[in-house]
């Protein structure tokens, strides 16, 4: 056996005890093709770079506010990329296990990272240095978000627990506590006022009001853990991707699904809304990336390339450019072709 499948053992059996057995591995997807469309006249992703350097898999990937950088966590490393040339800034190390969320702040000036190793850390991206860490959770830290203001910090863990973080000062502000599940994602609203968060067992999504730590919600609808939120910019739609195979928008209004968008054929990892609301996209371990219509739930084209199942997915602000990172240790960017 590697040295990569013996590590995935290794830390899913302890981090997951109760699942009934090491669930990460899989058989390597085929690749057939760069990318395929069910809309002809539809604008197309091509994959227009691979960027490899990692020794594990990309579990993270994300492109700054400002367009010019993408970043990939993976081997207790993140990496930083200029998103133009492709070229490596800089490596980030400092974690003692896997990087498993990265996030920019909206200055595009730091960098946040989840790990593994229980703990949040903040980098200064011009210095490639870090800046403080977090410490409070008692298990993996799983995903992380920045507030619209960048003064907070948002961490969703496997210790059942979200914890806000004063960025300033890398002080706890609040722990969001009554979860009974264990936190596989988080996203915060556009408005600063509401964390939802996804559950491991249960299938469901909570919604809490940031203010005051309460409960406001539960949604359900899922057949299995959710992997992965995205609140679209104008905060009154969720998307959800889970291990059922599916993607889910609701109406955070009266919490009502609106579409249910079925194509994958193994668990939605990771889902992302695109800066004017209009497009999502997903990326799966059936090793494909999709493209979805948010207003119909279409699919409007599938991009194959990685040769394992991809696990992060990364909108840039204009909506031109994508980044996904995979199992099989690589992080492409896909641009529109006219």
């Amino acid at each position: 056996m590697s040295r990569k499948i013996t590590q995935v053992i290794t830390g899913v059996a302890i981090g997951l005890t109760g699942f009934g057995g090491v669930w990460y591995w899989q058989s390597e997807p085929a690749t057939t093709s760069i990318f395929t469309t069910t809309e002809p006249n539809q604008q197309n992703f091509q994959n227009v770079a691979t960027l490899d350097g990692h020794s594990d898999s990309v579990w993270a990937v994300a492109i700054s506010p400002d367009g010019k950088i993408v970043a990939s966590g993976s081997d207790k490393t993140i990496k930083l990329w200029d998103l133009v040339t492709g070229k490596e800034i800089a490596t980030l190390a400092g974690h003692s296990n896997w990087v498993n969320s990265i996030v920019f702040s909206p200055d595009s000036k730091t960098i946040a990272s989840g790990s593994t190793d229980k703990t949040v850390k903040l980098w200064d991206i011009s210095q490639a240095k870090e800046i403080r860490t977090f410490s409070g959770h008692l298990a993996s830290v799983e995903s992380i978000a920045f507030s619209r203001d960048g003064l907070i910090i948002a961490s969703g863990s496997w210790d059942k627990n979200i914890k806000l973080w004063d960025v300033a000062t890398g002080k706890e502000i609040r722990t969001v506590k009554g979860n009974c599940d264990i936190v596989n994602a988080i996203a915060l609203s556009p408005d600063g006022t509401t964390v939802a968060s996804g559950n491991q067992f249960d299938g469901g999504i909570k919604l809490w009001d940031l203010a005051t730590g309460k409960q406001i919600r539960t949604i359900k609808g899922h057949l299995s853990a959710i992997n992965s939120l995205a609140y679209s910019p104008d905060g009154k739609t969720l998307a959800s991707g889970s291990w059922d195979n599916t993607i889910k928008l609701w109406d955070l209004d009266g919490g009502k699904e609106v579409h249910t968008l079925a194509g994958h054929t193994d668990r939605v990892r990771s889902v992302a809304i695109s800066s004017d609301g209009k497009t999502l996209v997903s990326g799966s371990w059936d090793g494909t990336i999709k493209l979805w219509d948010t207003a119909t739930g279409k699919n409007l084209r599938t991009l194959t390339g990685h040769s394992n199942r991809v696990w992060s997915i990364a909108f840039s602000p204009d909506g031109k450019t994508l980044a996904s990172g995979s199992y099989d240790n690589s992080m492409k960017i896909w641009r529109i072709v006219q």
